[in-house]
């Protein structure tokens, strides 16, 4: 039997404007790097297949369905199990579908005995979180959300600050993440009314400022506003504001829309303030100092920081990609290696022990699912809160929330 050489097979899960924009251009090149091998994508058309296909024709992938061999007009929302079949030994799965499918997909691919990584949020109830929680802990898999603005630096330096001590005790935050209208009524029209701007973008904040302080939110009241989307035929909120009360009795203001004009000069108007007893944050993670004017796209903001495309130093005539957008989704394939390569060769019972001592340890720096937990409770509370005209919710001691009495 050969050793195996380190490459790990990939199955996409959605064939969305993430993928397209984000995982496919960081999987294909850490192919080319000679650490993944084959790439599969498992979404609901095949004509979405045959899209990607003509959008990265350098790149080969295996399709479900597959427009060559079950036509371009096929469609199979269960596509995945199929995809999860033939994936394979030393595999991983990344999930990228709308935030309510998430829970089963993550499930079946555990159960098919593969690590995942989940765009964020990891799902909607924190029921279903623990669920995930406790089926990776008995299995072994490592499941990681992609909060890719954990790996922003300008997000890592108010961590570093923090835990330091150089910004004193939290006292209050601002957090500010807003898109332009094209998101629900072009790129998420099919199933906004399932999301919100809160849960779609801002939990990332919610995140953040978990990651920043290590504290857990303790109550929530959620304010929102439905007067845009309405009209355009979509029962769903234009913005949605909370206040988050953490456990030191910190607040939190996370502020979101995505009914922006699109005339934005960025896609994302995004920002953090921090205020501590000793010191202050402030953050436009949106104006990075670096802007173009040019007759194609007239003006815009450019963020260098997430995820754009270079000249790669060795290959002029190719791209680099390079970003905190990219180096996100790479931690996450570079943890399962670790663990494969650790395993590998190993005894069932060998290979699992080994398995659950990493992800103990994964589990205190990285947004596996005792971490994610977090953004999912107050993104549940938000809807409860909404759903009972502002009222205050609490958490419990595993985190479901429940109306102030």
């Amino acid at each position: 039997m050969a050793s195996w050489e380190g490459k790990l097979n990939v199955l996409v899960i959605g064939g969305g404007m993430i993928t397209e924009e984000v995982i496919f251009p960081t999987v294909f090149q850490e192919q080319k790097l000679g650490k993944v091998g084959e790439v599969r994508l498992a979404t609901r058309r095949a004509a979405r297949v045959a899209e990607l296909r003509e959008k990265f024709p350098r790149n080969q992938f295996l399709g479900y369905p597959d427009p060559q061999t079950e036509g371009p007009e096929a469609t199979d929302e269960q596509s995945y199990r199929r995809a999860l079949q033939d994936l394979g030994p030393h595999g991983v799965v990344i999930v990228a579908t709308p935030d309510h499918l998430h829970t089963q997909m993550i499930l079946d691919a555990m159960d098919a005995g593969y690590d995942v990584i989940v765009e964020k949020p990891l799902c909607l109830k924190v029921a279903e979180a623990h669920k995930i929680l406790a089926a990776a802990r008995q299995l072994g898999r490592y499941v990681l959300t992609d909060y890719h603005k954990r790996h922003d630096r300008a997000i890592r330096a108010a961590q570093y600050r923090y835990r330091k001590g150089e910004l004193g005790e939290m006292l209050h935050g601002h957090a500010w993440i807003e898109e332009r209208r094209e998101m629900p009524l072009e790129v998420f029209a099919r199933w906004c009314e399932e999301s919100s701007p809160f849960e779609y973008i801002g939990v990332h904040y919610v995140d953040a400022y978990y990651f920043i302080t290590g504290l857990v939110p303790r109550r929530v009241l959620a304010l929102g506003q439905k007067k845009f989307l309405p009209q355009h035929g979509k029962d769903a909120y234009d913005a949605i504001q909370a206040v988050i009360e953490w456990e030191d009795g910190s607040a939190l203001w996370v502020q979101t829309s995505w009914v922006n004009s699109e005339h934005n000069s960025a896609l994302t108007n995004q920002g953090l303030q921090l205020l501590g007893t000793e010191g202050e944050y402030w953050a436009d993670h949106k104006d990075r100092h670096l802007h173009f004017v040019t007759q194609a796209r007239g003006f815009e903001h450019y963020n260098p920081n997430f995820f754009k495309e270079y000249l790669d130093w060795d290959n002029p005539d190719e791209v680099q990609y390079v970003g905190y957008g990219y180096d996100s989704i790479v931690q996450g394939l570079d943890d399962v290696r670790r663990i494969l390569q650790a395993t590998e060769g190993k005894s069932a019972d060998e290979a699992l022990n080994i398995r659950k001592q990493m992800l103990a340890q994964f589990e205190k720096t990285r947004a596996l699912p005792n971490q994610a937990l977090i953004g999912t409770a107050v993104n549940e509370a938000v809807r409860l809160s909404l759903a009972h005209g502002s009222a205050w919710v609490v958490f419990d001691e595993q985190m479901y929330p429940r109306l102030v009495q």
